[in-house]
Formats: structure tokens, C-alpha cells, sequence
């Protein structure tokens, strides 16, 4: 309860206008946090989807599937982030609205076995257009709230409305066979080029007052969910091998080296000041924001490739898959981060080339797990990490440290 005296004011109604991009500490609000908690759950379903299909052998089949569920997870956050950053009110009208999406989440996330399992989209599709209308009410809002930027919310929800009827129209024509099964892959692809170009296509009637730095928070708070799906998904994989009394040195080795290489990648995705590049760099936004999406997708299935490894351990299933399993999504994300990382920095703090040996590395080593075994490709997958995160914080400091003799020097009278 509230100290006495302290009174509680509730924000029936605020108009809706554009947020100073520069507002002073702006952080991630209570329903934000609230918001990330149902794609926990949607996360944490595709997850495990993915880790069965390659318990099952079936890696490469899944991996269709799993991007393609995962777009739309990850493009229904991406647009209530970025419409927050500039529009958040936090009245009841617009909590309310962000409730309907999170329902939405929750739908599609209850959909996810089907579609990735049977490729049946109708319990997905459905989730999607529950947040879509949450989404489109609130940019229509925007529009009449806020003149300024009317044309710019107009756009945004004219361009969802019409691409979700276009989704609605592929669920329909695939499923009642006017189009074959075999066109829905091509259609997907179509469709998910046209969302990613509403946002370009709107801003261009003059662009939305997002804040940097809060949008560097939400994109850390999404890795950080995503590092502790991986932590979550290794964990069932722990649990189903101590039922099934499968304990030994290569499960100990694979899951202290799955927890440390997770510990590594969350130390590099860190390291850059995205907040401060992104204020110098908006026009970089796009780039930067839709790269994530391999980041985020490479994430999540690394935690897939971490519970079966942890579960299974080459039993049942080829050691070398179970290999790529994990140095494949370990090898995106390294190459990844970096390129968003060098979009906004003058400077990356990453070394390029210490980058590409290591993701070659990354990605020779199952070659040589018939030999070390699903744990030691692990374990050295875990070892090079780590030695990029240990040398860029030393060449950081090197830098550092010549800068201030540089000033030093500088200083010293003649």
C-alpha cells in the first residue's frame, strides 16, 4: 500500500502526442515489462518445437518453420516497441489496448505445435489479427490525436490493416486448396517483405518521435529474455537426462559450457552503447533494428540446440547435427552482432577480424565432433567466445589507455 497521504492518480485519458526524443530518463514502463512477459511464453513455444524436431532428426525440415513462426513473434514485438517509444501515454485507453495485443501473443503462442509441426497457421493467424486490431486502434488514435504526424499513423494503419487482410487471404486460400500447399512458403516471403516495408513507407510522411536510448533498453531486454529462454530450454534438457539417468562427465561438460558460452554472448551483445550510436545514427534504425531478427532467431535456437544437446548427448541423434546445432546459431549471432553493432558506433568495439576467425571456427568445429564428441564441440565452441570477449575488453582498454597518454601528451607544455 501507498505511504499515507500519498495520493494515487489514475490517467483516465491523455491526449496522444509525439514523446521528446530526448526525454530525460526514459526507461522501459511496468506494462512494457508486463508485455515481454507473454512473449516469454510464445518464445518459449517455438523453443521447444524446434529443439523436438532436431531431438528427432528433422533440424533442417524445422528450420523453415521455426524462422517463419519466429518472424512473426518478433514483428508483432517489434511493432508495439517502436510505436511506444513515441506514443506511450499509459492512460487506460492505450493499457487497454496493449492487454489486446498481449491476448493476441498468448494465442498465437498456444498455435505455435500446429504451425510448426503440421504447418496449420489458422490458431497463429488468429493471434495475429487479435493484435493487429489492438495495433491499428492505436495508431488510428495516434492519427486523430496528433496532427503533426497524422499522414505518418494513417499510414502505419492503413499498411498493417491491408497486410494482415493479406495474411487472413493466405490462411484462407491455402487451406480450402485454391492455391497449392507448396505456395505458402513463396507467400509468406512476399508478405513478410511488405510488413518490413510499412515502417520506411509510412515514416516517410515524416518520421515518429522514437527514443533512442529507450529503444536500446527494449532490444537488451529482449536478448536478455532470449539468453534465459536458452537457460530455460537447457534446463528441461537437464531435467529429462537426469530422469532418464543419463548423467555423466559429457553432461556436466556440455552444460557448464552451455551456461558460459550464454554468459559470453551476453557479454558481447553489451559491450557497444547502442543508445548513444542510435542518437547520432537514426536513419540507421531500420538496419539495425530489423538485423536483430537473425540475433534474436539465432538465440532462441541455440537454446533449442542446447537441450537436446544437454538432453540427448549423441544418443539417438547424429553427434555432428547436434554440433551444428549449437556452433550454427552461435556462428550467426557473433556475425550479426557485429554488423549492428558497427552501424551505429564510429568505432567497433569488436575487432572485425577477430570476429571472422572466430566464426569460422565456430563453424568448422562439428567437423570434429565424431572425434571430441557433442560435449567437447561445446565446450570449444564455449572456449572461443569467451577468448573474443577477453580480447576485445583487452584491446578496448589498450585503446583507452593510449587515448589518455595521447591527452596527457597533449597537456604537457613545450
Amino acid at each position: 500500500m501507498p505511504p499515507a497521504g500519498t495520493t494515487i492518480r489514475i490517467r483516465i485519458r491523455v491526449r496522444m502526442s509525439a514523446r521528446a526524443i530526448d526525454e530525460p530518463h526514459r526507461v522501459s514502463s511496468q506494462l512494457e515489462l508486463l508485455f515481454d512477459l507473454t512473449f516469454v511464453v510464445a518464445v518459449a513455444a517455438v523453443t521447444a518445437q524446434f529443439a523436438h524436431d532436431i531431438a528427432e532428426g528433422r533440424g533442417l525440415a524445422g528450420l523453415v518453420p521455426f524462422l517463419q513462426v519466429f518472424f512473426a513473434i518478433w514483428w508483432a514485438w517489434m511493432n508495439f516497441t517502436w510505436f511506444a517509444s513515441s506514443y506511450d501515454t499509459d492512460d487506460v485507453a492505450y493499457r487497454v489496448l496493449t492487454m489486446v495485443q498481449m491476448a493476441g501473443v498468448l494465442v498465437l503462442a498456444a498455435g505455435v505445435p500446429a504451425a510448426a509441426s503440421r504447418s496449420e497457421y489458422g490458431v497463429i493467424t488468429l493471434g495475429y489479427l487479435v493484435m493487429r486490431i489492438g495495433l491499428v486502434a492505436q495508431w488510428l488514435r495516434a492519427g486523430f490525436e496528433d496532427p503533426a504526424r497524422r499522414r505518418t499513423a494513417f499510414r502505419y494503419a492503413a499498411g498493417i490493416a491491408v497486410l494482415q487482410l493479406g495474411w487472413l487471404s493466405r490462411l484462407v486460400l491455402v487451406e480450402t486448396e485454391v492455391l497449392p500447399s507448396s505456395s505458402g512458403l513463396p507467400y509468406f516471403v512476399c508478405l513478410a517483405v511488405l510488413e518490413l516495408a510499412v515502417p520506411w513507407w509510412a515514416e516517410r510522411a515524416g518520421a515518429t518521435n522514437w527514443h533512442p536510448h529507450h529503444i536500446a533498453e527494449r532490444y537488451g531486454l529482449f536478448t536478455i529474455i532470449l539468453l534465459g529462454e536458452s537457460v530455460l530450454a537447457a534446463s528441461r534438457g537437464v531435467g529429462r537426462a537426469l530422469e532418464a539417468d543419463a548423467v555423466g562427465g559429457s553432461f556436466v561438460v556440455i552444460s557448464i559450457a552451455g551456461l558460459i558460452l550464454l554468459f559470453a554472448l551476453w557479454w558481447l551483445y553489451f559491450l557497444g552503447p547502442a543508445g548513444d550510436g542510435l542518437t547520432d545514427r537514426r536513419h540507421r534504425s531500420y538496419l539495425w533494428g530489423y538485423g536483430h531478427y537473425g540475433i534474436f532467431a539465432a538465440l532462441a535456437a541455440l537454446g533449442a540446440g542446447l537441450e537436446v544437446a544437454v538432453e540427448r548427448n549423441g544418443h539417438d541423434v547424429s553427434s555432428s547435427a547436434l554440433g551444428y546445432a549449437v556452433a550454427v546459431p552461435v556462428g550467426v549471432c557473433l556475425a550479426l552482432l557485429w554488423a549492428v553493432h558497427v552501424l551505429v558506433v564510429r568505432r567497433p568495439v569488436m575487432s572485425p577480424a577477430a570476429v571472422v576467425a572466430c566464426v569460422l571456427v565456430v563453424l568448422s568445429l562439428p567437423l570434429a565432433t565424431p572425434w571430441i564428441g557433442v560435449a567437447g564441440t561445446v565446450a570449444a565452441i564455449a572456449t572461443v567466445c569467451v577468448l573474443l570477449v577477453a580480447v576485445t575488453i583487452w584491446t578496448a582498454a589498450v585503446r583507452s589507455r593510449s587515448r589518455d597518454m595521447s591527452h596527457l601528451a597533449g597537456d604537457e607544455p613545450m
